[in-house]
């Protein structure tokens, strides 16, 4: 072989070389890890390597269409945009190792709308647009990453989740799966006439649990299940040859066959039962037992509500709490979202508040007044974790001051003792005292309603911390009808007080999210929280707080966060791009704090919401990062809109 040769075949193996480096580096970063080989190496094969020193100008919203994609090989690139009002620009992302841009200009045929600068000397691989709209359309992951961003990479996420959970628990399904997948035969019916016997006779053949009756035309008008048929034989003076249509349950509860295995759980929770009619366009397809929710059944959910709302006892109460830890690991471990796992420890919660609260009513003797039991704050918004606390208030009817007083002092007795009883039961007390043995939380309605204004038309410090935890309050327990004609009042108040919404505005900027311009995470310096961010205050704080000002100023009802954003997006108060990167955001914050919490349990650690971001993988910090900029974007949509 020649020198010449030699040199060639050299040269060969360096491109060689550096071709299966570059690719190895892709196969590490999402969407590229999802990506054929074939068309990496299409990508690599058609990448230039650039290099830009720090602060030097990358992209700018004045150079027209974008005609680059970029892929960070290594250093930080910045975003700035100029926003009204302010001086200096505002650093509204960062894009490092791994990450690609701009996506959205480059699929939109357009400018960026936003300046690209080098954080540092960066160096990136560049294909040009034409190659880019070529990748596009070969590469479907690349393809579904460009127009989704975030949430395909959540999807990859949950899709770990459920195949962690297909491996160790042998799961057939989600939690999302659809009702009609759980369901393999026809129904059990009979009509309004059917004899008992003969209905229990058709039950006993079928090897069913329930029997739907139905009229002509397939509408269910009633169930009548084993459990019922226990009842029956248990009264000895039932005549089994009645008809059905006397000891049916009327109206029963149906979900489309479209809806999931979450959805007919959480509504078996509710209502303690355990079978869901399927309905579709008013005819019967189907029945779903909670034998049916294969996944769930394995922590027994619609058992363990059944069991906390009839607990004999409040220490058998405080027994069964204990469960519940153990069906937060069970549902987690099935890739359950977040907001699925917050939905059912609320519910469940509620149970074991209610069940308290009738306890202490034997108890302590029945006071001989109505009232209604009032959450505020996680638990007011449906939001609870395994880590909580009490607040809660209680609320009355008067019609005097006399009378009012009298009222107070009866409730007050019982309410202190419901608060050591969900104290028992792992509710920690309240150590601001925002509980309904406060004297000051033992209300009238009428008491309620002069607080809230308060609130509203004094905007000190004080009314405003009070406003971001009392302004989260539904009813749990007793009428909620006085509670809510109470609070329309008030959100009325609240839409002509153009002062009280600034002021709640200037309250929602008070916590950052932990990102900014020098580092991917800003991070306690010192203390025993030296390199942690909160989750909690940081990270879902700013969702909270946004979506509670906003929903106060256009009279949504709602005190759900996602369901505010939900709400707000409907009535256009919320662009629906941006309230989807707000409801994904707060998820995933939502989903790694509880993750952490069932580490700290299970290895007999204090619940926290501080994280070392280090602890994570290198996907969950690309996202966490990205759902803090989301929180970052919604503080400063915020800022602009009251002018702050």
């Amino acid at each position: 072989m020649t020198r010449e040769d030699r040199f060639a075949q050299a040269g060969k193996t360096a491109v060689m070389q550096n071709v299966h480096g570059t690719i190895s580096f892709l196969l590490a970063y999402p969407p590229f890890n999802l990506m054929e080989h074939a068309h990496l190496a299409w990508l690599v094969e058609h990448a230039q390597l650039r290099f830009y020193a720090a602060g030097e100008q990358i992209l700018h919203p004045q150079d027209g269409p974008v005609q680059q994609f970029f892929v960070v090989k290594q250093g930080l690139i910045r975003g700035e945009r100029l926003i009204t009002g302010q001086q200096e620009p505002d650093t509204t992302f960062e894009i490092s190792t791994g990450e690609c841009f701009p996506l959205a200009a480059l699929i939109g045929e357009r400018a960026t709308r936003t300046v690209h600068l080098a954080g540092e000397d960066t160096f990136c691989l560049t294909i040009n647009r034409n190659d880019f709209v070529s990748l596009f359309r070969r590469s479907l992951p690349f393809r579904d990453f460009a127009l989704r961003g975030v949430s395909s990479l959540l999807d990859q996420v949950n899709q770990q989740a459920q195949q962690q959970a297909s491996e160790s628990l042998g799961s057939h399904y989600s939690l999302d799966a659809r009702l009609a997948e759980l369901t393999d035969r026809a129904p059990i019916t009979c009509t309004l006439d059917t004899p008992i016997r003969a209905a229990v006779k058709l039950m006993h053949e079928a090897s069913v649990g329930s029997i739907v009756i139905t009229d002509g035309r397939q509408a269910p008008l009633g169930i009548f299940t084993l459990r019922d048929l226990r009842g029956l034989i248990a009264d000895a003076a039932t005549d089994l040859e009645q008809p059905i249509s006397q000891v049916m349950i009327a109206n029963p509860s149906h979900l489309p066959s479209s809806a999931s295995a979450f959805d007919a759980a959480i509504a078996m929770t509710r209502q303690h039962i355990a079978h869901i009619c399927l309905v579709d366009q008013g005819r019967l397809t189907g029945v779903v037992s909670e034998r049916d929710l294969f996944s769930l059944q394995r922590v027994d959910l619609v058992h363990m509500a059944r069991t906390l709302r009839e607990a004999p006892t409040l220490e058998t109460l405080v027994a069964l709490r204990s469960e519940i830890r153990r069906l937060v690991d069970s549902m987690l471990a099935h890739g359950a979202s977040s907001t699925q796992v917050t939905r059912i420890i609320t519910l469940l919660n509620d149970h074991s508040v209610c069940r308290a609260i009738e306890l202490c009513i034997q108890e302590q003797g029945d006071p001989g007044v109505a009232f209604s039991w009032l959450c505020f704050g996680s638990e007011g918004r449906q939001e609870q974790t395994l880590h909580t606390d009490q607040d809660n208030g209680i609320l009355f009817v008067a019609s005097s001051a006399e009378q009012t007083e009298q009222t107070r002092q009866l409730l007050l007795p019982l309410a202190k003792r419901i608060n050591q009883a969900l104290a028992a039961c792992g509710f920690t007390l309240c150590k601001g005292n925002i509980m309904a043995g406060n004297p000051q939380l033992c209300l009238s309605a009428s008491e309620w309603a002069e607080r809230f204004g308060r609130m509203i038309e004094s905007t000190t410090p004080k009314n405003l911390l009070a406003s971001s935890i009392y302004f989260d309050f539904r009813v749990v327990w007793g009428d909620a009808d006085a509670a809510e004609r109470m609070f329309q009042s008030v959100l009325k108040r609240i839409n002509g007080n153009s002062l009280f919404q600034h002021q709640m505005a200037q309250n929602a900027l008070l916590h950052r999210p932990p990102i900014g311009r020098l580092r991917e995470f800003i991070l306690a310096r010192s203390g025993t929280e030296k390199d942690t961010l909160d989750l909690k205050i940081q990270g879902l704080g700013p969702f909270v707080d946004g979506a509670r000002l906003l929903a106060l100023a256009n009279g949504v009802t709602n005190s759900n966060t996602l369901a505010r954003l939900q709400a707000l997006r409907a009535a256009g108060v919320i662009e629906p791009l941006d309230a989807d990167a707000y409801v994904e955001a707060y998820q995933f914050i939502q989903l790694v704090r509880m993750q952490q919490h069932q580490v700290q349990d299970r290895e007999g650690q204090p619940l926290s919401n501080r994280i070392d971001p280090d602890s994570l993988n290198h996907l969950d910090r690309r996202i966490l990062r990205e759902s803090f900029r989301q929180a970052k974007r919604l503080q400063a949509s915020l800022a602009l809109r009251y002018n702050l």
